[in-house]
């Protein structure tokens, strides 16, 4: 099934988004009230939980089922040495995934996570940026629609991330194109490269935001001209999964750099989303910030490949259990005026 058969299916998805259910919200907001426990002694644990009650339409939510997805594309854009690794990177990078050894294998096992790898023709790159769209119409609708299959209507917490040489490159100017700022606002080292080469990339950056200057600033324009298949396959997840009330778990500045179009479009769109972390790539803190969402965790990760965010799922997870599993001061004989 396609999720969304036209552009304009598309932006009238982001225009209409799902809200959540403010009764079980309430009705978990009260359950915390009645645990053994001062109240706001468990502090964004309880947050989390009302959270989840207000997207599963349950006042004591559950994680049955929980899914990592994580995007894999090649971006055009390296022809200019913005990356301090090869395009042949991503692949082999891929098969390590394939084969269980990399850092999200572990991590997503680590919390319970179905793992769900998408490589999204890594034989062909996008379009060099600086100087065409990074993909067209129809690269970009498919984009889309490849994200959002992985999200099963059974789901009760999706997880995604990305793998992609050169993909911060997109991220930045994704980020910059959507909220203002000169590339140097967003541009970082990415995958290690020194103080000449954050240069380097936001020169780039600059040239693609000019070159594009006149394009139409929607969200699917934003996403075609100058994300990368990866990053519009995240979009498309994170648009189904709000369309299926389905919280979403973020990863890092480039998985989070999705977002932006959508939310310079529709602000409300991040409503059904959480920031596992803020990363060491200096420009996460900031786009966190234009999104109001704040990270459970900031532990100095740069890695990617959702690895934050499967992180961050244990606390996701201790919040939930904590919400269902305590007793109340009624059940456990215990005064309520702790």
């Amino acid at each position: 099934m396609t999720s969304f058969a036209s552009v304009q299916a598309f932006e009238v998805a982001l225009a209409n988004l799902r809200d959540a259910d403010d009764d079980a919200a309430s009705d978990a907001r009260i359950r915390q009230g009645e645990l053994t426990k001062p109240a706001g002694s468990l502090g964004r644990l309880e947050e989390l939980a009302i959270f989840f009650a207000g997207w599963q339409g349950r006042a004591r939510p559950q994680i049955a089922r929980a899914r990592a997805a994580i995007f894999a594309g090649n971006h055009g854009v390296t022809v200019h040495g913005v990356s301090a690794f090869p395009p042949s990177v991503t692949t082999q990078m891929v098969a390590n995934f394939a084969a269980g050894g990399a850092a999200i294998n572990a991590l997503s096992g680590a919390a319970g996570l179905e793992l769900t790898v998408v490589a999204l023709d890594l034989d062909r790159p996008t379009a060099d940026f600086t100087g065409d769209a990074a993909m067209s119409e129809a690269e970009c609708l498919d984009a889309l629609n490849r994200g959002a299959a992985v999200v099963d209507t059974d789901l009760d917490l999706i997880v995604l991330g990305e793998m992609g040489i050169g993909n911060s490159t997109a991220a930045a100017a994704l980020c910059a194109r959507s909220f203002g700022g000169g590339a140097a606002d967003w541009a970082g080292p990415g995958t290690g490269i020194d103080g000449h080469g954050v240069a380097r990339k936001a020169a780039v950056i600059d040239r693609a935001i000019a070159f594009h200057v006149d394009a139409p600033r929607t969200a699917f324009e934003t996403l075609r001209r100058v994300g990368g298949r990866e990053i519009a396959a995240i979009a498309g997840a994170i648009l189904r999964a709000r369309q299926l009330g389905i919280p979403v778990l973020l990863d890092g500045f480039i998985c989070t750099s999705a977002i932006a179009p959508l939310a310079a479009d529709n602000p409300a769109i991040a409503d059904h989303c959480l920031a596992g972390h803020c990363s060491a790539e200096p420009g996460h803190k900031r786009l966190l910030g234009r999104l109001d969402l704040d990270p459970l965790l900031a532990l100095d990760m740069r890695l990617g490949e959702g690895s934050g965010a499967a992180v961050a799922t244990n606390i996701v997870r201790s919040a939930l259990a904590a919400h269902d599993q305590m007793a109340t001061f009624t059940e456990a004989a215990v005064s309520a005026s702790l």
